[in-house]
């Protein structure tokens, strides 16, 4: 039975292991099938995926199903079926976003569904999920609200301390002259 996988006991365990600790770790799970990609097309999936902070795997779906076992991703169960490969990120966006974008020029990839954590999304809520801002967009727009007004803030102080600057300045050349 495990010889026909090419892999050993051990190297089925240690891919359940690795698998288990990942889906410990994310924040979305999205699975997609593989219709035919070719190695380039796969390869630039990857690195997509990585530049977003975000992974790409292939996994052996029985595999995949026992390390979801104990985990909020044991609802991905019957997803797992056929050519399938699991997008996964911390970030809940990241992984939906960069699968949904290359989903879009490239019909070789299928988005099957996903999880976040517990909740079961669809294909159509994989994609409402990858339109959401990722995290770092939301900190940056965080950080520009809370900036802008200390900005506002620090040039309205700054106003009266020049505008008495130049007061007083008026006011001594007004009398050495």
């Amino acid at each position: 039975m495990y010889e026909e996988t090419g892999m050993d006991r051990s190297q089925k365990a240690d891919a359940v292991a690795e698998l288990n600790r990942t889906f410990n770790e994310v924040g979305v799970v999205v699975v997609t099938r593989n219709l035919g990609m070719t190695v380039k097309q796969s390869t630039d999936l990857r690195n997509k995926m990585r530049a977003a902070g975000a992974t790409y795997k292939v996994s052996k779906n029985k595999l995949a199903k026992i390390a979801t076992q104990g985990t909020d991703y044991a609802v991905l169960a019957d997803l797992l079926t056929g050519p399938t490969a699991l997008s996964t990120s911390v970030d809940p966006v990241a992984a939906a976003k960069v699968v949904a974008d290359f989903a879009k020029t490239n019909d070789k990839l299928e988005i099957v569904g996903g999880a976040m954590g517990n909740v079961l999304l669809d294909p159509a809520g994989v994609q409402a999920l990858a339109s959401l801002p990722s995290l770092d967009e939301l900190r940056g727009k965080l950080v520009g609200l809370i900036v802008a007004p200390a900005t506002k803030l620090a040039t309205i102080t700054q106003a009266p301390a020049a505008q008495i600057a130049r007061v007083l300045a008026a006011h001594s050349e007004k009398q050495a002259a």
